[in-house]
């Protein structure tokens, strides 16, 4: 377990071993990182202590058996993402999930789900019934067809981990199993904290999608557009959406489109593919569209929203907060430790703890 934790927090780091040996203070050689990663050799204190400096990580982290592995990893990324990229993606989620699952057994909370497998699906007959199982599953959760608040707060209320964290600039976001002890112990959904709160909705939405739909069993429907249009889907329900605009249009302003954006939460572009989708306008309507008016959408959101306004207000991951708020209060453990577990200055924390900052 050591060795698998040295290699993702190197990989994290993004470093080599040569890298990783020539930044550790005791100084040790490449080829003794190699035998800790493989498990043929353990630091001494002060190695570890060295390593966990050279790393930027904690001895916890190094040294903990929370999570074993992260399994059916799906990222919603840039063609550009590496494989650096992608391995420190994963290292920087473990790490979160360490500190999540670690204040769970702090507060003897169950952190096993097991509604995935209830609600996941391996084929899909047409794009048509992707809308459908979007509904199937808004139904489920009984969430009507208003615009959903806090995909966050949804998804956390659901059992599933959400986490936002500081990712590579080439990665939006991932889902993932967490493993321990050979089983599935928590789905974790992950966002990238750099992204504006319209891709951020639709990345939490993409990656529970991903989650419901492990293939379409249909070659004519590639599986990341399957994925794509389950997450408009269920953002933006089409009987919603032909109620604001009407059931068929010959075309669509954007000053309208823009004015849905901000009624769903979601980009301008979402809203205009949702539309084409759902046949209020023609598919050659959507490409003229992106051809003129909406051509920089892509680049360039129109009248985004703004943080801490409207559904930015809300769409912030807190059940992890809580519980270290709540692990404080019934003293289980102390300010340092909460510090530590949040990543923030202990003077906040103690601030928090008085009532005068939130």
């Amino acid at each position: 377990m050591f060795g698998q934790r040295l290699r993702l927090a190197r990989k994290r780091a993004g470093l080599s071993m040569r890298e990783l040996a020539d930044a550790m203070s005791p100084k040790v050689t490449a080829q003794a990182i190699s035998k800790y990663e493989a498990g043929k050799m353990l630091p001494s204190s002060a190695v570890l202590v060295g390593l966990g400096k050279a790393l930027d990580v904690s001895l916890d982290f190094l040294m903990s058996a929370q999570i074993e592995a992260l399994e059916a990893v799906e990222f919603r990324k840039h063609s550009r993402a590496s494989a650096r990229d992608r391995a420190k993606a994963e290292a920087i989620v473990m790490d979160n999930l360490e500190r999540y699952l670690a204040i769970e057994h702090i507060l003897d909370i169950e952190t096993g789900v097991d509604w995935v497998e209830r609600r996941c699906y391996d084929s899909v007959a047409s794009e048509s019934q992707i809308d459908e199982r979007a509904d199937h599953l808004r139904d489920i959760w009984k969430l009507g067809l208003n615009p959903i608040p806090s995909l966050c707060e949804l998804l956390e209320d659901k059992g599933i981990k959400v986490v936002e964290v500081d990712l590579p600039d080439s990665i939006n976001g991932l889902s993932c199993h967490v493993l321990r002890g050979g089983g599935i112990v928590a789905e974790a959904v992950v966002v990238s904290s750099r992204i504006n709160v319209e891709r951020k909705r639709f990345t939490l939405a993409h990656e529970l999608a991903h989650r419901i739909i492990r293939s379409t069993g249909n070659p004519a429907i590639e599986l990341e557009r399957a994925i794509n249009r389950f997450a408009g889907a269920f953002l933006v329900p089409g009987q919603s959406l032909r109620k604001e605009v009407g059931n068929n249009r010959r075309r669509i302003t954007g000053y309208e489109i823009v004015r849905l954006k901000h009624i769903f939460g979601v980009s301008s572009t979402a809203l205009l593919m949702r539309l084409g989708q759902v046949g209020v306008v023609s598919e050659e309507f959507v490409r003229h569209a992106f051809a003129t008016f909406a051509r920089t959408w892509r680049r360039s959101e129109p009248d985004p929203i703004q943080p801490d306004h409207g559904f930015a207000t809300f769409e912030k991951p807190r059940r992890f907060r809580r519980l270290v708020a709540r692990a404080v209060g019934e003293e289980l453990i102390s300010p340092v430790r909460a510090a530590a577990l949040l990543n923030q200055p202990l003077e906040l924390i103690e601030r928090q703890i008085r009532g005068s900052a939130i």
